[in-house]
């Protein structure tokens, strides 16, 4: 059954929908695909039990003509999101043996509309990270190789890398994600799928465990533009539970895409042609720009000047957060708990054999952030440019309907590579981090190879609550890129 784990999300719930295969089949297929693929790492906690009888009770439901939008169809959910009576971790020691005794809302509304859980797949550890190699439980494997010889394993992006990773193998049809400042967009092209961060406030924050909780944001994987649409809006919806979540009505975000760009206004923004970009991403957003413009939109330049301001106004504002977040994590309520002489020993003893390196770096340069005499000097410093940052989208907006950048200023790269210079790994979210700073909806479409035969991402930034306009342009660029490119272990599945 393994061809059922080529189709993408809607081929699946058409063929659901025909009866020309089950839900349990699906189930089983993807079932076996996890099995096969368990060196990439890519999920922290099976549930294959948890699958087979929501696939059963899907076929029962469809039996009766009472099937929901996602009936059926296998899922993947980042281990940040917690799933009532499966194990939570946040990818930490801290959290290792943490059950929750509630679902968090996105995950429940993918439930309540039919999804089959899989499992749980890894992420950095509390999401901090542009690699998947912090995590407690291993670095995760992305599917595809370097053209040639090399036998080098790479990183599939963070922090969401599992998700990507399993969607890109094949071993699920969607995955969840969350982004903070890039960590579904650039996971999603180094793994060459389609991966969307909405609005700040579209999918509610509740039962997310929080990294920078002004700037997280849930969104979802998959293969194609169409399957996205299906899953966020599934995912999306005001939650009363969550103080950030949007009053706003969800859009049929599927039913009107047309992928048609004709008349739209694209902005390319002249701050993003950074020095040092290889000459093949240059190539490739080039190439973007001639495909809409062939498809009829108008390219227009675009300034952000405050953009080289972003990724050190980024890591001010979300290391405080995290800062501050991750205070509750003190070995007494919950987590990790490490005995000591005394209450202040068991707090440090607890959070420092907790906590990895990367949530200790992050933590400390928030606390110094926001301690007594740097809290004017840095924290509401980087507050008074992150909205300089989002004036400059709004005067794009005057001028334009959507942006297009890269998503990322690399391919991905060999698992270690840049693990000894944190500045040149933080990098790797230039490109994502000033519409995350924004709030802004922004998608990456896979549209091409490197010279290594890795993919390569476009971006599209869109309005805030226009996601329709961000799939619209993303359907325009699939269509004409027609990126058919899959990793060598999916190809053999497919053969």
């Amino acid at each position: 059954m393994t061809e059922l784990t080529q189709l993408t999300l809607a081929q699946t719930i058409r063929g659901l929908e025909k009866k020309e295969f089950s839900a349990r089949e699906t189930a089983q297929a993807h079932i076996a695909a996890m099995e096969g693929a368990r060196h990439l790492n890519a999920f922290v906690t099976e549930t294959p039990d948890i699958a087979l009888k929501q696939a059963h009770d899907s076929d029962a439901r469809r039996a009766k003509g009472g099937a929901g939008p996602l009936d059926g169809v296998p899922l993947a959910v980042k281990d940040l999101f917690c799933t009532k009576g499966v194990k939570t971790t946040a990818c930490s020691k801290i959290l290792g043996n943490f059950v929750p005794a509630y679902e968090s809302t996105v995950s429940a509304n993918l439930f309540r509309d039919g999804a089959v859980m899989v499992g749980k797949t890894s992420l950095d550890e509390f999401a901090m990270g542009s690699s998947n190699t912090t995590s407690a439980f291993g670095n995760v494997i992305s599917p595809w190789k370097r053209a040639g010889n090399s036998n080098a394993d790479l990183v599939p992006g963070g922090s969401s890398g599992g998700s990507a990773a399993a969607v890109s193998a094949r071993l699920c049809l969607g995955a969840t994600g969350t982004d903070t400042g890039g960590s579904i967009r650039q996971p999603a092209a180094f793994c060459g799928i389609s991966g969307i961060k909405p609005t700040y406030g579209r999918c509610s924050r509740w039962g997310i465990i929080a990294f920078a909780s002004s700037l997280d944001q849930a969104g979802v994987f998959a293969r194609t533009v169409e399957d996205c649409a299906i899953m966020l809006k599934s995912a999306s919806g005001h939650d009363p539970k969550d103080s950030t979540s949007a009053k706003k009505d969800v859009p049929d975000w599927p039913k009107l895409l047309s992928g048609n760009v004709k008349g739209l206004r694209i902005g390319i923004p002249k701050e993003y042609r950074v020095d040092g970009m290889p000459e093949e991403i240059v190539k490739l957003w080039q190439q973007g720009i001639e495909w809409l413009k062939a498809g009829g939109a108008q390219i227009v330049d675009v300034s952000l000047p405050h953009t080289k301001y972003a990724l050190p106004t980024y890591y001010i504002i979300a290391p405080a957060e995290c800062s501050s977040n991750l205070a509750r994590y003190d070995g007494v309520r919950y987590g990790l708990r490490v005995e000591g002489e005394n209450l202040n020993d068991m707090y440090e003893l607890s959070r420092a054999q907790g906590f990895g390196a990367e949530v200790k770096r992050r933590i400390m340069i928030g606390t110094y952030a926001l301690s007594s005499g740097y809290y004017d000097a840095y924290y509401i410093k980087a507050q008074k440019v992150r909205r300089l940052i989002l004036n400059d989208f709004l005067k794009a907006w005057e001028k334009c309907d959507a942006l297009l950048t890269p998503t990322a200023p690399s391919a991905a790269f060999a698992i270690g590579e840049n693990e000894d210079d944190p500045i040149k790994m933080y990098l790797n979210d230039v490109f994502t981090v000033p519409s995350s700073l924004a709030g802004l909806p922004g998608m990456s479409i896979p549209a091409g190879l490197d010279r290594d035969g890795l993919p390569l991402g476009l971006q599209i930034i869109g309005r805030a609550w226009d996601e329709q306009t961000v799939f619209n342009v993303s359907r325009a660029i699939e269509k004409a890129a027609n990126f058919t490119a899959m990793p060598q272990m999916a190809r053999r599945k497919a053969a």
